[in-house]
Order: structure tokens, then C-alpha cells, then sequence
């Protein structure tokens, strides 16, 4: 199962509020204080994506942060690779190195394939399209016929 550490969700609860003002800068207390994520998380969160340049901070009394472009400049993408690393299914996507199998295996292109796939369904979705209301979808009638099958 292909899973997301709770920092990157965390990240993109931050990054969803940041955005929804996105002229304002947030201190880091204010941050914890709105999103109920602990003080210490959003630090580390905070200088995780300062260091892949989706926010940017200043220091001082008025100082904080403050998202570095567009809310749909920054792909979920960017803020899944600044928390976690490269975007990848298998090791081997990322270097043969770590695959014991790497020699006599024949689908390695077949992963680059795949992950290639994946990055670019994250890249195409932003940070404004993760704030803006999600769809109620319509009714969905499924006929009986197909449950028996």
C-alpha cells in the first residue's frame, strides 16, 4: 500500500491554511495554535518546506511565514517530495543500488514507467485545488443485476 507519513499530511493541513490567506504572514505559533498540530511538528514541517522553497520565512517581530508562490504554483507533487523524498513505489525506481534483484531484473523501466505516471498525476494537482470545496458527488445507481456476478 502505497502510504503518506503523518508529517506530509500534516504539511498539506498547514499548507491549506496558509493558503486560504495566502498574503498573510503565519508564525509557527499561530499555526499550531489554528491547525491543533503540536508547536514542535509544525517547526520542523515549516523548515522542511522553507528548505524546498514552497514557503519562504523572516525573522523579526513581524516575522514568519509565508507561502513562497501561488497556491496553484505549488503542486502536491513538490510538497510530497519536500517531506518524504523522491516520489517512488519501488527502490529500485530511485537506484538499482538497493536491489538485491537488479541484475536479472526486467521490468526496472517498467517501475520508472509507472512512477513517472503517479509524479505527474501529483504534479497536476495544486494547492488550490486541495482548498477549494470538494464536489458532493451526484446519486450513484449501481443495478442490481451487477451485484450477482
Amino acid at each position: 500500500m502505497l502510504r503518506l507519513s503523518k508529517l506530509t499530511d500534516y504539511a498539506t493541513v498547514i499548507l491549506s491554511f496558509m493558503a486560504r490567506d495566502k498574503a498573510q504572514v503565519h508564525a509557527a505559533m499561530e499555526i499550531a495554535a489554528v491547525t491543533g498540530i503540536a508547536l514542535p511538528t509544525v517547526s520542523k514541517i515549516l523548515k522542511l518546506l522553507v528548505n524546498a522553497k514552497v514557503l519562504i520565512s523572516t525573522r523579526g517581530a513581524k516575522g514568519g511565514y509565508v507561502l513562497a508562490r501561488t497556491p496553484e504554483e505549488i503542486s502536491i507533487a513538490t510538497v510530497i517530495s519536500a517531506l518524504e523524498g523522491p516520489i517512488a513505489l519501488t527502490e529500485c525506481s530511485i537506484s538499482h543500488q538497493g536491489c538485491e534483484q537488479a541484475s536479472g531484473c526486467d521490468i526496472g523501466g517498467n517501475w520508472s514507467l509507472i512512477n513517472q505516471t503517479i509524479h505527474n498525476a501529483l504534479e497536476s494537482v495544486t494547492l488550490a485545488d486541495l482548498i477549494r470545496p470538494a464536489a458532493i458527488p451526484e446519486e450513484v445507481f449501481v443495478p442490481v443485476a451487477s451485484l450477482y456476478r
